[in-house]
């Protein structure tokens, strides 16, 4: 009898260590991945983007704050927020502390899902036979989290809203051209807005969204944009050894759920990101990142 309650006991007490792991330890074992793009025109100097995305915020995540305050240290030369910053209409001041003197550097940013509706409970194993996207619908039509507040905060700081917009930023000697959309995951993205070529007369040219749904991927690339920047995936959030991903929450492949790839003719970068919602605050073989990624001359 006491082998036989054994097997389950050992069961739990290792199904209750792998959460603890997961939600105490890795979700705040934050990761700095870093990535040389070759985009440049010959003879241009390199310039250092960071990519920071779904940050999933809410008050009191100190250690989350004081790690991304750190990353000024990296003097990286442009920052871009892929989106889902907020998790909690009290997130915006704690996430501009987070920033900290990385607003005082040319930015730019797009909205997700989480910034304009609040997280609310699920089940975790759907992600792995559907997405979330249906979840918005009749009963969420109203946001409930202050994103208006969010977008007017960083652009006071100088930052360019690219939701469905198209931007132009001077950045070290470089001449940036940028595309944005707002979030496909909540049918606010609008590509028809910024549809078109890329001006051949700037440097390089930037495609920024939050979902990397494949038809706007395509669509960037097709415009001949060079670097595509997203996130929303969480890198799957909890992974299996030698397996990698269980989900991507979206159109994505799961070999591409985060990291730097390939897609037709442009580079594709899609970040893991920082955190995680709060109902559901765990990762596992996915530890939270934000990645320094270096613009170089092409070869």
């Amino acid at each position: 009898m006491r082998k036989i309650h054994a097997v389950p006991l050992g069961v739990l007490g290792a199904g209750a260590a792998t959460f603890g792991y997961a939600s105490l330890i890795e979700r705040n074992w934050f990761r700095l991945r870093r990535f040389d793009v070759p985009v440049l025109p010959p003879g241009r100097p390199p310039v250092k983007i960071l990519h920071i995305s779904d940050a999933h915020l809410t008050p009191g995540r100190s250690r989350l704050i004081h790690w991304v305050r750190s990353l000024d240290a990296l003097e990286p030369d442009l920052v871009v927020n892929t989106g889902d910053t907020l998790s909690h209409r009290d997130a915006i001041g704690p996430f501009l502390d987070a920033l900290g003197p990385l607003l005082d550097r040319p930015g730019v940013f797009v909205y997700g899902s989480n910034d304009l509706y609040s997280p609310v409970l699920k089940n975790p194993l759907r992600y792995i036979w559907r997405t979330s996207k249906s979840d918005y619908g009749r009963r969420r039509r109203e946001p409930d989290l202050p994103y208006r507040e969010l977008g007017s905060s960083l652009q006071a700081a100088g930052w360019l809203d690219l939701n469905n917009r198209i931007g132009r930023l001077k950045v070290g000697e470089l001449d940036i051209e940028f595309g944005g959309i707002d979030d496909s995951h909540i049918n606010r993205d609008r590509y028809d807005k910024i549809a078109g070529p890329v001006d051949p007369q700037a440097d390089v040219h930037l495609g920024i969204m939050h979902s990397p749904e494949p038809r706007n991927l395509d669509r960037f690339t097709a415009d001949g944009y060079d670097l595509l920047l997203a996130g929303h995936t969480h890198g799957g959030q909890v992974c299996v050894p030698f397996y990698g991903a269980l989900a991507t929450n979206c159109g994505i492949d799961r070999p591409r759920v985060k990291g730097l790839h390939r897609h037709r003719g442009s580079w594709l970068h899609v970040s893991a990101g920082l955190g995680t919602s709060p109902k559901a605050p765990m990762r596992f073989c996915c530890p939270p990142e934000a990645s320094l990624l270096t613009l170089v001359p092409r070869r």
